[in-house]
């Protein structure tokens, strides 16, 4: 198992490990717990969103590790239900200097396709400005 090279709480949280991030792919695998399923007993999609889209943002990210990136876009589309151990396959498409284009594909145990989504995403410097509201608070701009 890797490291994500910075600490992604959410990520934590739900409890994804990553085992390849390199040349523009990763792979990601999860586990969901009684808490991460709906009342079909299946993975949440909204879990399951949330693998896809990390699994293409580390994807993006193994290119430019130096850099954090932001998700501007992201279709999902679902195909079957996602029971037990999952796993998640992640690919740059395509990349600019600011970014990058993905796709990736989550598997049940048994190797069938349960979704697949592509997304946009945005290299970002990890260093946060300060808010224009003057209020302490950071934001990330995306210009």
């Amino acid at each position: 198992m890797l490291d994500f090279g910075h600490p992604i709480p959410f990520v934590d949280h739900l409890g994804f490990t990553l085992h390849h991030m390199e040349d523009g792919e990763s792979e990601l695998r999860f586990e969901a717990r009684p808490e991460h399923l709906n009342t079909f007993d299946v993975t949440h999609g909204g879990a399951t969103m949330t693998l896809l889209d990390v699994t293409m943002a580390v994807a993006a990210r193994s290119l430019q590790q130096d850099m954090g990136c932001v998700t501007i876009e992201m279709k999902t589309s679902f195909m079957q239900p996602a029971r037990g151990p999952l796993v998640a396959k992640g690919v740059v498409l395509h990349r600019t200097r600011s970014m990058a284009y993905t796709e990736a594909r989550v598997f049940d145990a048994s190797g069938r396709l349960c979704s697949h989504a592509t997304g946009t995403f945005k290299y970002m410097p990890r260093v946060a400005r300060p808010a224009a509201t003057g209020a302490g608070d950071s934001t990330l701009a995306t210009d």
